[in-house]
């Protein structure tokens, strides 16, 4: 490995130890959780801890220095995606360094992150700090950021309320103003079973479902055309998608069931509804009438997941100025990917998304993360725990 500071290598340590956790969405955290709480522990830094309902993941809220109102929220998510059907060259849940780069789940998307701040510990806790930091680590933020709202309503119900928030997304340690949101939805389509010879007296299911996603794709086109556009973004309009599909029984058999899942990413002056409204529409007035009149059973029902806001530009916003300040970076950016950032401006807290390594990254096979940007965010936060020290 390429020489770097002690501080750095300190980050780097930490992230070999945080990756070797599967903490992928469908899994428990807690082991990770408990790690990062008798760490802090250690550090004479206590937490407390958010558990979901049945009580197998948790987020976790610690503060560090003073418990006064300006301070700084860091904020990461502890999940990482699935390395299903993924072709690995190592073990993605093994750190592995080759030529200036480290390989494994969760090392870009953000791991790493949580690693500089938790190999930093002994740096923030015996630092002068004025204000404080507040540590908020979340979980299920890859399936929706189904973790940081019970977070966030801790933090801003029993904590001096902070001035700004990072999140700690890949961003190449350069600040980001807006992100798109987003809202997960899965639609169950209930076809009538005939001999698929006899397509006259039944409805396949399938083939409902390829008709609705053909219309959802004409929708997303609608977007790309029509807008609203913003040029932050890339792509610069709001996006539809069907990701997963599963249904039927056999070749020869009508499709009794029909599940797909799809996605609605909408930029910060669109809204979902514009788009859902209008699906229901052409279900339940064009579609379902004509599956009915050959079964009164056949049903599409369509359950959306509570939409992640997006997040707004607030150029003047205390979040931007202190990030700007630390990076130097004065450039105006906006990302397509969803985050908890949103969740947190949309509770009146000022936000910003800063973090090493590159979404690019993010959710493909031998992710990895550069040593350079480990180094980068690690000084970046030694710049951070100086400034709150002041």
């Amino acid at each position: 490995m390429a020489s770097v500071s002690p501080a750095t290598a300190s980050s780097i340590a930490m992230l070999e130890k945080l990756v070797s956790f599967d903490t992928v969405s469908r899994n428990s955290n807690l082991a990770f959780i408990d790690f990062v709480q008798d760490l802090l522990k250690k550090h004479g830094v206590e937490s407390r801890l958010v558990h979901n309902d049945d009580k197998t993941k948790a987020n976790l809220l610690a503060t560090i220095g003073p418990r006064v109102e300006g301070g700084v929220v860091l904020s990461g998510h502890t999940d990482v995606v699935p390395v299903d059907d993924q072709e690995w060259y190592t073990n993605p849940f093994d750190v592995v360094e080759k030529n200036g780069l480290l390989y494994g789940r969760g090392t870009s998307d953000m791991k790493s992150f949580l690693a500089i701040i938790l190999g930093s510990l002994e740096t923030l806790t015996t630092a002068p700090l004025k204000l404080p930091l507040h540590l908020a680590f979340s979980y299920d933020e890859e399936v929706g950021c189904l973790g940081a709202p019970s977070l966030i309503r801790l933090l801003n119900r029993e904590l001096p309320k902070p001035s700004a928030v990072i999140v700690g997304e890949p961003t190449e340690m350069k600040v980001v103003s807006a992100h798109k949101g987003i809202t997960g939805i899965r639609t169950v389509v209930t076809g009538f079973e005939t001999h698929s010879s006899q397509t006259h007296r039944g409805v396949s299911a399938v083939m409902v479902a390829a008709e609705l996603i053909q219309f959802l794709q004409s929708l997303s086109a609608e977007a790309a055309a029509k807008g609203p556009h913003n040029d932050l973004f890339e792509p610069p309009h709001s996006t539809i998608t069907v990701n997963v599909i599963e249904g039927g029984t056999a070749i020869n058999i009508m499709a009794r069931h029909c599940t797909f899942q799809w996605d609605i990413r909408v930029l910060p002056e669109d809204h979902p509804s514009r788009y859902l409204d209008r699906f229901k529409a052409y279900c339940n007035d064009v579609v379902l009438p004509r599956m009915r009149a050959a079964s009164p059973d056949c049903n599409i029902e369509t359950f959306p997941r509570d939409p992640t806001p997006p997040l707004r530009t607030e150029p003047h916003s205390e979040a931007e100025r202190l990030c700007r300040a630390l990076t130097g970076d004065n450039v105006t950016r906006a990302v397509a990917f969803a985050a908890e950032a949103g969740q947190f401006q949309e509770s009146g807290l000022s936000v910003v998304i800063c973090g090493p390594g590159s979404i690019a990254q993010a959710h493909q096979p031998n992710e990895f993360i550069a040593i350079a940007q480990v180094d980068a965010g690690t000084r970046f936060l030694h710049d951070l725990v100086r400034h709150l020290s002041r």
